[in-house]
């Protein structure tokens, strides 16, 4: 990679075999999760060290606790292993120290973990816009066509992006709507009827 091209990247690496403490640091269960979140790494690598379960919990905790992707890292054909971290949320994983893999295994990780961030993005703004049209359709007795000409007319006469309307839309929707009408207030218990004179 050339000089002006080199990023640098935060990496948390969790392993508990000895042998290999050279190339990655040793991280425990119940820091790993306090230390990602302080840490805020770009990617983590756990390796496969004497316990699986121990691996998988590790993988587990730091998908819980990070926004970052986790890589896992074995020393032999595993697919059992490799099966249970894919379902607690591995974006790859690597056999051996090979640096060159390693690379090409971080380059194409971060590369996913962006796509994966940009839709789960996207939908999250298609919900909020979804949101507010619901509460202008609502409040307004409109389609929904119309409620999203009223936010993208806002949004153009305001040089704000339809999102940030939905979202404010959204926030303030209990102002916008008329208030529930309240439940009549009961004069005895239910089967009597209240007189007047």
């Amino acid at each position: 990679m050339p000089q002006n091209e080199i990023q640098q990247l935060r990496v948390l690496i969790a392993n508990e075999k000895r042998d290999r403490l050279e190339l990655l640091a040793q991280v425990y269960v119940k820091e790993v999760g306090a230390v990602t979140a302080r840490e805020r790494p770009d990617v983590a690598l756990v390796g496969l060290g004497l316990h699986s379960e121990h691996a998988l919990d590790l993988i587990g905790e730091i998908v819980r606790e990070a926004a970052c992707p986790v890589i896992a890292l074995l020393s032999a054909k595993d697919p059992a292993y490799v099966h249970e971290a894919a379902k607690r949320g591995i974006f790859a994983y690597i056999l051996h120290d090979d640096p060159e893999e390693l690379a090409s295994a971080i380059d194409i990780t971060l590369q996913r973990f962006a796509e994966y961030h940009s839709l789960q993005g996207a939908f999250g703004r298609r919900a909020v816009i979804e949101q507010a049209k619901g509460i202008l359709m609502a409040r307004h007795a409109i389609n929904g066509e119309k409620a999203f000409e009223m936010l993208r007319g806002h949004s153009q006469h305001n040089g704000r992006k339809v999102v940030d309307v939905a979202e404010a839309v959204v926030e303030s929707h209990l102002l916008l709507l008329p208030p529930l009408p309240q439940p009549a207030a009961h004069a005895g218990p239910p089967g009597f009827a209240a007189t007047s004179e």
